[in-house]
């Protein structure tokens, strides 16, 4: 069969024409093992996303001669977690499967094939991956999944050049050129809530959602770490009730009496419409309220930059949030389904991946930060440069981490950071807050 631009949700049987040398191993093909590959990949939202990974996909099939059926899953509804599941449940599915966020490789670590066999070459070729990637990639020392570009992003500031500068009297741009080394040295946390007054009283807030859903929840997640602020250690025990904690709760109370008055009811939706309606100077996102503006809003996203987070008293944190590929233990094709991952691991394959998405996707691996599509992608020129942090000057994190993941996801889940924030910046003792999170902590460790 030829292939053909997928719809979503659709299986479709393909095998292609072109095809590319595989830079590792190729997959050796066992008497049985030429039948067939199962293979759930996340919906891109950019047109053209998966395409470029249907064609790399062709590539390989036509090269190890192997059927391969795609099916492209939404992440809306939590479906790929509602498949992950059933796929669980049933021991039967696809043999590659996409994660639809950062925790489902935790969740059914169990049920996964090691993929430290195929890990050491890729990490060998690509440079080491960020931390959060082993974090969330990783149980008892083994690669349960292999990190996936696609869907994989920073959620760093998104600026409006003119508004930063009419009103907080920042040049973003000189902060963080395109090209060379941030000179960020005084955009700290301080510095930020004074930009978040001066743009307010300008009648442009800054757009960072206080709601349940991961935009809000990855933002609070930095902040909280900018501080040191954990609610549960690596270790597994609470430490809710440190001065860290309360540090990042009176940040928070300032910060959110700069911002819009319904942030508490904002979705992951809410900051990008904010921006690109012209009504904010700064919200936390990857490049697609940009992508978005430069199609609807062009003035807007002429405007916009996106840079590096501000630094706390304990660092300077990004939220980062990464997708994964995993391969079931009961696939039927193991070995076939490790020499697509590898394929699809190759410097090449993933800067056709980082292209098509217009530099939204973000590789995990420290070799591959400074790819063309971030230095030419316009308007502005260089607007997307320091997106995927080239000079590595801040720690990609996840909210609720360095806790234990299966407690962390609960945490993060349950928005018990922007929730604490919340009744902090509404009235509530600050003692009341941290008790009624240490509580919350204590059941999350017994559920």
């Amino acid at each position: 069969m030829s292939g053909r631009r997928l719809t979503r949700r659709e299986f479709v049987a393909t095998t292609a024409v072109a095809s590319a040398a595989l830079v590792a191993a190729p997959f050796v093909r066992s008497a049985h093992a030429a039948g067939k590959l199962t293979i759930g990949f996340w919906d891109h939202w950019v047109p053209g996303g998966n395409k470029a990974s249907t064609d790399l996909v062709n590539e390989w099939a036509a090269r190890e001669k192997v059927e391969v059926e795609i099916d492209y899953i939404t992440s809306q509804g939590n479906k790929l977690l509602l498949t992950q599941t059933a796929e669980a449940q049933a021991g039967s599915g696809h043999d590659i499967l996409a994660s639809g966020g950062p925790w489902q490789v935790q969740a059914f670590a169990d049920q996964l094939e090691p993929m430290d066999d195929i890990m050491g070459p890729i990490i060998q070729q690509n440079g080491e991956p960020n931390g959060t990637v082993k974090y969330l990639g990783q149980a008892g020392g083994k690669w349960l999944a292999v990190p996936a570009s696609v869907g994989s992003q920073i959620k760093g500031p998104c600026s409006r050049i003119d508004l930063m500068k009419k009103y907080a009297n920042i040049d973003v741009q000189a902060m963080y050129p395109a090209g060379s080394q941030p000179k960020a040295d005084n955009w700290t946390t301080d510095t930020f809530l004074k930009a978040a007054e001066a743009c307010h009283k300008g009648g442009y807030p800054f757009g960072i959602g206080l709601g349940e859903t991961t935009d809000s929840v990855d933002a609070a997640g930095a902040f909280f770490q900018a501080f040191g602020a954990q609610l549960v250690d690596a270790k597994g025990n609470i430490t809710v009730k440190s001065d860290n904690v309360r540090q990042a709760l009176e940040f928070y109370k300032k910060l959110i009496s700069f911002l819009p008055p319904d942030v508490a009811a904002w979705d992951d939706a809410s900051n990008n419409k904010w921006l690109v309606a012209g009504k904010g100077a700064l919200i936390m996102n990857p490049p697609s309220a940009w992508a978005v503006a430069k199609r609807d809003a062009p003035k807007v996203a002429e405007q916009l930059w996106t840079h590096g987070f501000p630094a706390g008293p304990k660092g300077r944190f990004a939220p980062y949030l990464p997708f994964f590929w995993s391969v079931w233990k009961f696939s039927k094709n193991k070995a076939a389904a490790k020499s697509l991952l590898t394929h699809l691991s190759q410097p090449s394959s993933i800067e056709k991946m980082v292209n098509a998405s217009g530099g939204y996707d973000l590789p995990a691996y420290a070799k591959l930060t400074t790819l063309k599509v971030w230095a030419e992608a316009e308007p502005p020129k260089g607007t997307l440069f320091q997106y995927p942090d080239p000079y590595h000057q801040q720690t990609l994190s996840i909210a609720a981490s360095p806790a234990p993941p299966k407690i962390a996801q609960q945490i993060y889940t349950q928005a018990t950071l922007t929730k604490m924030a919340l009744k902090y910046a509404q009235g509530q003792k600050m003692e009341d807050v941290i008790s009624w999170a240490g509580d919350e902590c204590e059941g999350f460790m017994r559920s």
